[in-house]
């Protein structure tokens, strides 16, 4: 992929784009920017483009929380990461790359999602560590009928019929996010109707949080031009499935590149401590991770949204589950996939937070409970407490009460930003208490 300013205006001429896309994500994980001519590209690349600072404080319903501080006056830039630059398959003679929110003396803006995400990552290298990343998102995809949303197949759960009926949507999708650079690893039916799942490889942590934003985008672009809409909402329809978008994580050695997650029994001692601290931080940490209103609808026990503070070897009803290993490549294999997360979070943020937390239990030698081999949520109150498992959060409000008063994620996303964050979230989970449950999973079905 072109990835310099002589490639990429090369690359915007040859292929006679018209119109480059400056893209960020912001605190309510909805992706947005602003577009500038090709011809203009070079000076605005150069300049930036600008942007008020009261839209990060915008909340899903497009009601812009001034209470932060940011309204109508202040200006930031959005300036692009050449590394993200693509030729958009979906849109014709477009093009599109994802910016950075820098003041106008080039210094990070403080509500940046993207900058939390690399000063986590400076982090881990202070310490000699690169992580590792992947995000594994579920989709409903169908359509717009008379009587509502139509889902592409009602087939089973991993059945060749809904291979068959979603076969061209996907090709066309893997088409698309092959020629972006992205490489998919599996794809199957999922179990509620019309739900699918497509993995893409891992990726340093960054990239692998950008490839997010192109997954969604790309998504929902092949999407609209094939007729039909997919949502990646965490619980689009009550009556099926959620979805998840579970976080795969590893983490390697800086200089010699092993990793060091993997020990010869298994898990290594840093691994032990790296899910302490997952665990320690995880009520909060779910704010960031599960991040809407709808989220709660979806993380609830037996669904296999992990809904409690607890790891287990391949146990899908734990927040963290320690995936098995390929066969013959198990130092290589062997990551870690916290399973309470979904597309509402803002995946800068989200990652951002996982890092953060890893490396605390690594920092302070913390250690985790006994891992699990059972349903947490198949036990009684008086059993989760005396097993000493505790059910995560079950409102956005809960998580962002637990958010404000964790210590570490606090100094993570720095005080303007958690104030920004928590009062726009907020003011989310206030609007969407006050109405009927239809209007919620309207507005998030068709934002995420």
């Amino acid at each position: 992929m072109p990835s310099t300013l002589p490639e990429i205006l090369e690359s915007v001429e040859s292929s006679a784009i018209r119109l480059v896309r400056f893209l960020y994500c912001d605190t309510s994980s909805i992706i947005r920017g602003k577009v500038t001519a090709a011809h203009r590209l070079k000076s605005r690349i150069e300049s930036g483009i600008g942007l008020v600072k009261g839209m990060m404080s915008m909340n899903l319903l497009d009601l812009m929380q001034t209470d932060t501080g940011y309204g109508a006056t202040g200006e930031v830039r959005l300036v692009p990461d050449l590394s993200t630059f693509v030729i958009l398959p979906y849109s014709a003679q477009s093009a599109a790359m994802i910016c950075d929110l820098e003041e106008l003396d080039r210094s990070p803006w403080q509500l940046c999602p993207r900058s939390v995400l690399k000063a986590q990552i400076e982090q881990a290298r202070q310490l000699g560590v690169e992580i590792q990343a992947a995000f594994e998102p579920e989709f409903m995809l169908g359509s717009e009928g008379e009587g509502g949303f139509v889902p592409i197949d009602r087939s089973l759960c991993f059945s060749t019929d809904g291979m068959n009926r979603a076969g061209h949507f996907i090709n066309s999708f893997v088409d698309a996010l092959d020629r972006q650079g992205i490489s998919v690893e599996q794809y199957y039916p999922e179990l509620g109707h019309g739900q699918h799942e497509l993995s893409i490889r891992h990726s340093p942590a960054l990239q692998a949080a950008d490839q997010h934003i192109w997954y969604r985008e790309t998504l929902r672009g092949v999407a609209f031009n094939e007729g039909l809409q997919a949502s990646l909402a965490p619980k689009p329809f009550a009556d099926q499935a959620g979805n998840g978008c579970h976080l795969h994580l590893s983490a390697w050695d800086a200089n010699s590149h092993e990793n060091l997650l993997y020990g010869e029994n298994g898990l290594s001692e840093f691994a032990h401590h790296f899910i302490a601290g997952l665990l320690t931080n995880l009520p909060a940490l779910v704010a960031l991770t599960c991040a809407s209103v709808n989220s709660y609808r979806r993380l609830q026990p037996r669904s296999w949204s992990s809904a409690f503070v607890c790891w287990g070897y391949e146990n899908r009803e734990a927040a963290v589950r320690v995936p098995t290993t390929y066969w013959g490549d198990e130092k290589n294999t062997t990551n870690l996939e916290l399973k309470c997360v979904d597309a509402s979070g803002n995946p800068y943020l989200a990652l951002a937070g996982a890092i953060a937390c890893g490396l605390d239990g690594v920092r302070r030698k913390l250690l985790p409970p006994a891992p699990i081999a059972f349903d947490p949520g198949t036990l009684s109150a008086s059993e989760l407490q005396n097993a000493g498992i505790r059910r995560l959060p079950d409102t956005l409000g809960e998580a962002l009460a637990e958010l404000v008063k964790n210590d570490l994620l606090r100094q993570v996303l720095g005080e303007e930003l958690l104030k920004t964050y928590e009062i726009v979230k907020r003011s989310e989970w206030i609007t969407f208490s006050e109405k009927e449950t239809e209007f919620e999973l309207k507005h998030h079905r068709y934002k995420f």
